[in-house]
């Protein structure tokens, strides 16, 4: 189980925000994040659709443990700085998790140009508005398949992720400090290869696993 006061430390009355929040990864972090009782929980997202699914979920989850926490739906872009930075500073947002990426690796390989857009000028624009800001914590919700990558997926999460590690290292005098957590393939999630998997299987196909040495590591999306 997770180590709920360590889990509050960044959370528990505070302003909280989600880049990418009506994502699957996104949408789990905010059921996490209401239950450690934020004062102010932000969901930034560029959908319109999971926008208002996410805040609709998000609303009524809340229900169950407080009806105090204040709920904002943003629709906004991580590619626009203007718009970060107001929202960063109205709201004066204290914690950030960073979830907003494009994370298919097909569709990253065939949409180059988007991927590198989205995943590092999208994570360079959010870091950079941090910077001097009320922001206290960012953290980096990154992928192992930025370790040594071998697709374009993977090499802009670990360009997103040696931009967050400069920064880290080169402001000494601080406000923000950036962390990077890496997930392997969430079950469950969108662009996960299970639901392939589970479609081969069931329709008795042989299951395609890219190559006989390849390794795969799961976790849960809870």
């Amino acid at each position: 189980e997770p180590n709920r006061t360590l889990i509050n430390k960044l959370i528990k009355n505070k302003v909280v925000m989600v880049t990418g929040a009506g994502g699957s990864i996104g949408s789990e972090l905010c059921s996490e994040i209401i239950e450690s009782s934020p004062s102010k929980l932000i969901l930034y997202e560029n959908s319109e659709h999971n926008l208002y699914r996410i805040h609709s979920e998000t609303v009524n989850f809340m229900e169950l443990f407080s009806d105090e926490i204040d709920i904002v739906p943003i629709l906004g872009d991580i590619l626009d700085p203007v718009k970060l930075a107001k929202v960063i500073n109205k709201y004066k947002v204290d914690t950030i998790y960073h979830a907003a990426a494009y994370k298919h690796v097909p569709m990253v390989e065939e949409n180059i140009i988007s991927g590198v857009q989205n995943n590092i000028l999208g994570t360079a624009n959010l870091v950079d508005v941090c910077l001097g800001s009320s922001v206290q914590n960012l953290i980096l919700i990154s992928t192992d398949k930025a370790v040594r990558p071998t697709s374009i997926m993977g090499a802009t999460k670990r360009v997103s992720e040696l931009l967050v590690q400069a920064l880290d290292v080169s402001n000494h005098k601080k406000n923000t400090s950036f962390t990077i957590v890496r997930f392997g393939n969430v079950l469950g999630s969108s662009g996960s290869v299970l639901p392939i998997f589970k479609k081969q299987i069931e329709a008795r196909e042989t299951v395609f696993v890219t190559h006989e040495n390849i390794t795969r590591y799961f976790m849960t999306i809870k």
